[in-house]
């Protein structure tokens, strides 16, 4: 079975859209990894350009064509609103580079800093020329309409016409020019020929008209879809730059995150977010982790726990220790995971990209047959031919059609990290879908992961209950097994009493000697062998054993006096998360490593039927294979570590857990970064509404595209008409795509 797993290159893939209308890579442009602003000044190795006709997503896309064979080149930024492309290249390729981006038709220059200019003015200067272009195009409709047929009201209005053009569309001309000398059909090289061919045959009013109102939709359509590239990007002000670190003189200073070392200790405050990620080191607090893991529910954090940048300190100062850089804290990874998922293309985006690779030449002969045939089979006449001819043209860009399928993906992905759900790719996003079976790891999948204590009996009335329960926690907690550790922690006790002669059995259990008595506190085996079990006694221990618990048997020479049982107890949500699979039809399959007796036990609890105990990795990866040789999407819920062979065998990969894990990120397709098993069922739903609205856009680019076809071809379509249906249809699908992000978190 074909996995949709891919390979993340270091640039992302181009969109070979032959139309040229690579409005997606304006919303999978690079993102700058780590949670520094971008840089005032470029880094080393990193280039940064000024390419004054790179205006809109069109240029982009040809920009990243241009530089897909340059291995040389990698993480391309693109800021449109400042025009400008940064990079990463030794310096040598730096030449190659520019003559690369020369010959696509763009002159660049070389930057030492950004161009200083807040949004509001870029805005403005990007708004200024076409808004007059469109005044100046009112001028010369108004001219067509009033003044007298002579020939000085003519050549006038053409001269109007021709500067409402040359304000908004030059550039258009220049980059159409290239392209068809390039042999290539994109949107420029159809409005040129469109506009040229309408002034030429006596529709000048209607061309200046058009070529404004292009230019003016094109911005609008790159702010709309800048929102879901945003998106993503908002994730990079979830940190602040800068903390308060502990100086060897004992004072406090803000300093720059990306200058904190490891190691160094920082202070956060009530109210304020984490910078870096580390460990506490002083203080008790609330930490609402939501921007990173999506819990609703703040996290107790204490000396030892763990905290991470971008989440919230709620109700008391904390001071803790450095644990990783600025560019590599969760939050930085989860940002360069999202970067590189932009990159991997959608089926359904790959399907798009080839339709439209038929689509627009497809449509272009079709206008040269109109223009042709017309005259020649239908009686038409030519002028009005040529008319059909070039609205065609102006509808013919699949401008909708390439644009529907990135922003909904980029939107999907974006509403999933909201929600602590990390989609490392489109395909991951759009097959999750159809997923059949979801095989689960038991321990910190289904489970806590951590032992308990579950149950406690008191059996001898030798001694008082609590000196039983003080000389229990005594041996229990100079112990560091599991199982220990666990009946210390679940007695809770603050009074250590003195040990002597302590020491511990491998495989038994741990021993010690109090006030002139030894004791033990041991497993079933080792009080059997002592010769101190009873009838009562084997089925007690039974009992609890058939649950799946692990017994520890508290003992001084002369008898039992207690009996501890410590289990790996079931998540709270695992019951709901597996209820609401069985609902989507998805069936739940546990393996395991643990023993059947166990193994049965969570899965009762957790309401999975089909229960595969005793598994190694290498089993578990044959039984990953086996559900996939029967046709089932299959999924694979594990830790990241020791299930790596079955997380990357299975279709699609979940690894729980993953919160600061490095091997769980690389080894899995999708990180629940909260341990919630019902994400789970929540991808599944996710990538169910983004299939449907990737469909939903499909079908309206290509309706209204059909329906202004049929249109022109029947004589009841204007250029008006088909600049508004073109660029309408393209905003309509960008909305729609958008509504993804107003999910719940």
């Amino acid at each position: 079975m074909s996995s949709p797993h891919e390979a993340n290159n270091s640039i992302a893939q181009p969109n070979d859209h032959s139309c040229g209308c690579n409005h997606a890579c304006n919303v999978s442009g690079k993102i700058p990894v780590g949670i520094d602003k971008p840089q005032a000044v470029p880094l080393p190795g990193q280039l940064l350009l000024s390419v004054p006709a790179m205006d809109c997503p069109t240029e982009e896309g040809l920009i990243r064509r241009a530089l897909e064979n340059l291995p040389a080149a990698r993480r391309l930024s693109f800021d449109l609103a400042a025009r400008t492309l940064s990079l990463e290249a030794p310096t040598e390729a730096w030449p190659d580079i520019q003559s690369a981006i020369k010959k696509a038709g763009f002159d660049s220059e070389r930057l030492s800093e950004p161009p200083s200019m807040d949004t509001a003015e870029q805005l403005r200067n990007q708004f200024f020329q076409p808004i007059a272009a469109l005044l100046v195009a009112i001028v010369a409709e108004a001219v067509a309409y009033v003044a007298p047929e002579t020939l000085v009201w003519k050549l006038g209005g053409m001269g109007i016409a021709g500067l409402a053009i040359a304000l908004s569309g030059l550039s258009v001309f220049k980059k159409g020019l290239a392209a068809l000398l390039r042999r290539q059909l994109n949107i420029n090289a159809l409005m040129s020929v469109a506009v040229a061919g309408a002034f030429v045959i006596g529709q000048w009013p209607e061309a200046a008209m058009v070529m404004a109102l292009y230019a003016i939709a094109e911005l609008i359509e790159a702010r709309a879809v800048d929102r879901a590239r945003n998106a993503i990007k908002s994730l990079l002000e979830l940190s602040p730059q800068q903390a308060e670190v502990l100086q060897p003189n004992g004072s406090w200073i803000q300093v720059l995150a990306k200058e904190i070392k490891v190691g160094q200790r920082v202070r956060v405050r009530p109210g304020e977010r984490f910078a870096l990620d580390g460990k506490v080191t002083t203080g008790n607090s609330a930490v609402d982790q939501s921007p990173v893991t999506g819990e609703s529910m703040p996290i107790e954090k204490g000396p030892g726990d763990e905290v991470f940048a971008g989440t919230i300190n709620q109700s008391g100062a904390l001071e803790f220790e450095v644990t990783a850089p600025a560019s590599d804290t969760v939050l930085a990874r989860i940002i360069h995971a999202v970067e590189e998922a932009q990159g991997s293309r959608a089926p359904t985006q790959r399907f798009v990209d080839r339709f439209a690779a038929i689509y627009t030449p497809g449509v272009f002969v079709l206008a040269l047959g109109v223009a042709l045939a017309g005259p020649l089979a239908l009686g038409w006449t030519w002028m009005a031919s040529l008319y059909k001819a070039l609205v065609m043209l102006v509808i013919a860009c699949p401008c909708a059609l390439v644009i529907s399928t990135p922003v909904t993906v980029v939107s999907g992905l974006a509403a999933a990290a909201r929600r602590g759900i990390l989609i490392k790719g489109g395909a991951y996003l759009e097959e999750a879908r159809k997923l059949k079976a979801v095989a689960l790891d038991k321990t910190g999948t289904v489970t806590e992961g951590r032992p308990k204590l579950v149950a406690q009996v008191i059996l001898s009335q030798a001694l008082p209950e609590s000196d039983v329960l003080r000389i229990a926690y005594a041996l229990s907690g100079r112990s560091d097994h599991p199982v220990s550790k666990a009946v210390a922690t679940g007695l809770g006790l603050t009074e250590q009493l003195d040990v002597q002669d302590f020491g511990a059995e491998a495989g038994r259990g741990v021993y010690g000697t109090m006030a002139g008595h030894n004791y033990v506190l041991g497993n079933h085996r080792w009080i059997h062998d002592r010769g101190q079990c009873s009838p009562e006694l084997e089925a007690l221990l039974s009992e609890h054993e058939r649950q799946g618990r692990t017994v520890a048997v508290l003992a001084n020479q002369e008898a039992v006096l207690a009996m501890f049982a410590v289990a790996d107890t079931i998540k709270a949500s695992s019951q709901e998360a597996i209820g609401e699979m069985l609902k989507l039809g998805v069936t739940p399959i546990m393996l395991t490593g643990d023993n059947p007796a166990t193994a049965a036990s969570i899965a009762a609890q957790a309401g999975i039927t089909d229960v595969r105990a005793n598994l190694l990795p290498q089993e578990k990866l044959d039984a990953i294979r086996a559900l996939a040789s029967v046709g089932h999407q299959v999924a694979m819920v594990g830790d990241g570590i020791n299930d790596a062979p079955a997380l990357a065998t299975a279709d699609i990969g979940f690894a729980m857990g993953s919160a600061g894990t490095h091997t769980a990120m690389e080894a899995a397709d999708v990180v629940i970064m909260n341990d919630d098993l019902r994400r789970v069922p929540e991808t599944i739903r996710l990538s169910m509404q983004t299939h449907a609205v990737l469909w939903q856009n499909i079908t309206l680019a290509l309706g209204i595209k059909l329906v202004f076809l049929l249109l022109a071809i029947f004589d009841n379509a204007t250029m008006w008409m088909a600049v508004f249906a073109d660029m309408g249809a393209s905003l309509l699908v960008v909305f729609n795509g958008l509504r993804l992000l107003k999910g719940r978190r």
